[in-house]
């Protein structure tokens, strides 16, 4: 079992309504499951990003106050900038099919939850 591990990070707010935006390297089955554990989901493809810039999806995710979820290295840079206030889960399972995903997510929710609560803007499952 891949465990969850939290990266140093700035702290943050947790936002009051927690809302999630998937970036492209997720499948769109990840928004539908979290969708259907009560989560506002939202993946790439469904707000026209999927051909955005990394730094466009940060504006999109921040101005909706959405927590990204991501495999892109890129957007750990771009939560340590200075003055970021992007949230983000840096999914690191590696290539997986698409049940052990699901599953790493739900096995992992409530430590997920705890960072975020905490503050936390960069949460690593490994």
């Amino acid at each position: 079992m891949r465990q969850l591990s939290m990266r140093s990070s700035n702290r943050s707010r947790r936002p009051a309504d927690v809302k999630f935006l998937i970036d492209n390297q997720l499948p769109q089955a990840l928004a539908k499951h979290l969708s259907e554990q009560g989560h506002d989901c939202q993946h790439v493809l469904e707000v026209n990003l999927a051909n955005a810039p990394d730094a466009g999806i940060c504006l999109y995710a921040v101005s909706q106050e959405r927590i990204l979820i991501s495999k892109d290295e890129d957007f750990v840079y771009l939560v340590g900038r200075p003055g970021s206030t992007v949230q983000l889960i840096w999914v690191r399972t590696g290539n997986c099919r698409t049940k052990t995903l699901l599953a790493a997510f739900d096995r992992s929710w409530l430590a997920i939850e705890s960072c975020f609560a905490a503050g936390d803007r960069l949460v690593e499952i490994r």
